[in-house]
């Protein structure tokens, strides 16, 4: 008779190890979670669960659409990127989400994932969500050694790839079951947009200034030669920015390094540095260098005084937030006529508490003795 107990009780444990290894899970239910169906941004048809307990966000900029999608709560682990100290930061869904910083990790930046650690994870991942998938680990490989889908995410930009942008955040919304979030905040980056857009419009362009941007960070910090041509909030303005092409639009969306002598020969009336270079605490420096290089003493800009600090605007890859705010500051540096009504920091803070849910413009500007949003020689 013991013998006939024993046996049905190992097969009631085996039968529900196989049951529990034929489904996913919700933590907080132990019901399996229902499935969905996406596309990805390579074209791969997945199946995904929806609305899982717990993901992890692979590569440059996966986090931060995670939280500007309100859902913190399902991040179990980050990748190298959030658990440093450093004395400069820059990312607002970091400085917002000091969390981020005590959970283990699960690989290296830019998507250099540890399958091994991704497997010790407990709780186990639901969904991998990955930006920039040529870098690090391949996703399809991700995925056969870990037994976890990938979702492939194409970041985009405020630019000629807002489309993509807007999609990806899109299917997150859809496997988190955030859809409702997705949707407001693609119609508060399109309504902040045309806003920006119509102020510019209204001003005079026979006395615009000319401008120029400095010390863009691309892949680490950079001096003064360092731009974009198609700097979105420069785009956005319509402003007089003398490193772009007018009949390329967004297509010169690139970095790039101007010689001395271009900035020199284009002498701007108004000369814009990102401070991410002040991680380059030394004479490669933009701000350093418009102070003691001669090459650039002569610039109106320099004489005039009229050299201003933009929050840095990439830092693992675009800050969405910080675009927007530092287009509201630009124009109330080009425009102050019809960006009267503007408090840069306040707008900043404003933009923050709907992107990341909290208003950081203090602690990110503080990180970088308060040279956002400021007048750099006085």
């Amino acid at each position: 008779m013991k013998k006939i107990v024993f046996s049905i009780f190992m097969v009631l444990v085996l039968s529900s190890v196989l049951l529990a290894a034929g489904s996913t899970e919700s933590e907080d239910s132990g019901k399996p979670l229902d499935q969905i169906s996406v596309t990805d941004a390579l074209g791969r048809e997945l199946t995904v669960p929806l609305n899982p307990d717990h993901v992890i966000c692979s590569g440059a900029g996966a986090l931060r659409l995670c939280t500007y999608l309100q859902a913190q709560n399902k991040v179990i682990a980050v990748d190298d990127m959030e658990t440093k100290r450093p004395k400069f930061d820059a990312r607002p869904y970091a400085l917002a989400n000091p969390q981020y910083k005590e959970l283990p990790t699960f690989g290296e930046f830019r998507g250099h994932d540890n399958p091994e650690l991704i497997l010790a994870l407990n709780p186990q991942p639901q969904v991998i969500f990955k930006t920039y998938s040529a870098m690090g680990v391949d996703p399809t490989e991700l995925e056969a050694r870990t037994g976890i889908p990938v979702v492939v995410l194409n970041y985009g930009d405020l630019g000629g790839n807002r489309k993509e942008f807007y999609t990806t955040l899109r299917i997150m919304g859809k496997v988190l079951k955030k859809d409702a979030r997705a949707e407001s905040i693609i119609a508060f980056m399109d309504k902040a947009i045309a806003d920006l857009e119509e102020r510019s419009a209204r001003a005079s362009k026979n006395s615009q200034p000319s401008c120029f941007v400095g010390g863009i960070a691309h892949a680490g910090p950079h001096g003064i030669q360092s731009t974009e041509p198609a700097y979105p909030p420069f785009m956005f303005l319509g402003a007089d920015n003398l490193a772009h092409d007018p009949s390329k639009g967004y297509k010169d969306l690139q970095h790039a390094d101007i010689a001395r002598e271009q900035l020199v020969d284009w002498d701007p009336d108004i000369l814009f540095v990102d401070i991410s270079t002040m991680q380059l605490e030394d004479e490669g420096n933009a701000i350093n260098e418009l102070n003691s290089d001669p090459v650039y003493a002569g610039l109106k800009a320099i004489r005039n005084k009229n050299v201003f600090g933009v929050l840095p605007y990439n830092w693992y890859t675009s800050n969405y937030g910080s675009t927007l705010a530092n287009a509201y500051y630009i124009g109330t540096v080009l425009y102050p006529d019809q960006f009267s009504d503007i408090d840069p920091g306040k707008k900043a803070d404003e933009i923050y508490s709907f992107m990341v849910g909290k208003p950081v413009f203090t602690k990110l500007n503080s990180c970088f003795n308060n040279t956002g949003f400021a007048r750099i020689f006085k």
